[in-house]
């Protein structure tokens, strides 16, 4: 089976949902559904129905995420060599040569990758533009709305 690249940050952040879920979250349904079987026939009974429904979606995400830490290698960027070169896990800054307009973009695992924290997928166009690159370097992106080019202007290894 094939290994599915993580950081240490996106493991992190699953091992701690994972233990709120199955310490926390999973108790206080158990709770919930118990109450509402009190209030009598079930059949009638939304708060039975809403507490069943969150507990199979509690037990669903407990699930998806144990399979995705089975399946998962942590990259430690503090243990690579990345020579000066755009990596999975490594923070890159570049410049549109249209527009200008620099920005930083994270480049992570599938599940991590979260645009709106420019967090991006070591599998999108652009950070298969990046990785193997080196600051200074041009890249094309064959992006949707066309081709786009981009000045790599900063690596970081956080």
């Amino acid at each position: 089976m094939n290994k599915i690249p993580i950081t240490v940050s996106g493991e992190k952040k699953l091992r701690t949902e994972l233990k709120r879920l199955k310490t926390k979250e999973r108790p206080e349904v158990i709770e919930s559904i118990a109450t509402a079987r009190e209030h009598g026939d079930l059949k009638e009974n939304a708060e039975y129905h809403a507490a069943r429904e969150r507990q199979s979606f509690i037990e669903g995400r407990i699930k998806n995420i144990e399979s995705i830490l089975s399946d998962a290698e942590v990259i430690d960027l503090t243990k690579i060599n990345a020579d000066g070169k755009v990596i999975f896990g490594s923070t890159v800054s570049i410049c549109d040569a249209e527009t200008e307009n620099e920005i930083s973009y994270k480049i992570v695992g599938d599940d991590e990758a979260n645009i709106k924290q420019n967090l991006i997928s070591y599998t999108s166009p652009i950070a298969k533009a990046l990785i193997g690159k080196e600051s200074g370097d041009v890249v094309i992106v064959n992006a949707p709305a066309g081709d786009r080019e981009f000045e790599i202007v900063d690596i970081k290894y956080l």
